[in-house]
């Protein structure tokens, strides 16, 4: 990054994202250690000449009032420049911190409603797993039911078999019983010798 005086006698040299953040409140008020402990290695800056304050600058209007303080507060072009580079780190820190706050919070929530899902995932699986053991047990009493009913089906009609085969012997030996009683009625008129 270069800073260079323009025309109006003021610095110029904001890489044009951080500075359009500035401009827009992006930054957001945060605590941190001071930026001005880095000043205090520059060789000819004095405490006297650091911003005052204990926290990152709030916002834009806060971040370009320190900077235009450390260009005022230099005694030539090259302190100007270091402390300027340092407000920009510092900046670049701060702006990194925040996104760095923001997608753990991101992250966190994302991760929370995640487990949220999970959970109900779960859940609704189980009751799946219920609901299918519920139907498998079903379905085995069913077929189960069914292989009764083929038996018994089995087993009547094996009766009826067995029913129409006693009918025709009941049939035969109404018969037989019938022509034996007609035998008897014939033998009962005649002298049984006659046969």
């Amino acid at each position: 990054m270069q800073l260079r005086l323009d025309q109006n006698k003021t610095w110029s040299a904001f890489p044009e994202c951080i500075f359009a953040q500035i401009l827009h409140g992006g930054i957001k008020r945060r605590s941190f250690p001071f930026i001005g402990a880095s000043l205090n290695n520059v060789g000819t800056a004095t405490r006297e000449e650091q911003p005052a304050g204990s926290k990152f600058p709030a916002d834009g209007a806060e971040w370009v009032e320190l900077l235009v303080r450390e260009v005022l507060s230099a005694s030539n072009v090259e302190d100007a420049k270091a402390r300027v580079s340092r407000a920009l780190e510092a900046l670049e820190k701060s702006i990194c911190v925040n996104a760095t706050a923001e997608a753990s919070q991101s992250f966190q929530k994302e991760n929370t409603m995640l487990k949220q899902q999970l959970e109900v995932l779960i859940q609704e699986n189980n009751i799946l797993k219920r609901a299918v053991s519920i139907q498998h047990e079903r379905q085995k009493e069913f077929e189960e039911m069914g292989q009764e009913l083929h038996q018994l089906k089995q087993l009547v009609s094996q009766y009826q078999e067995q029913l129409r085969n006693l009918e025709i012997n009941n049939y035969a030996l109404a018969m037989h019983l019938k022509q034996a009683q007609q035998s008897n009625s014939i033998s009962g008129r005649f002298h049984p010798d006659v046969f």
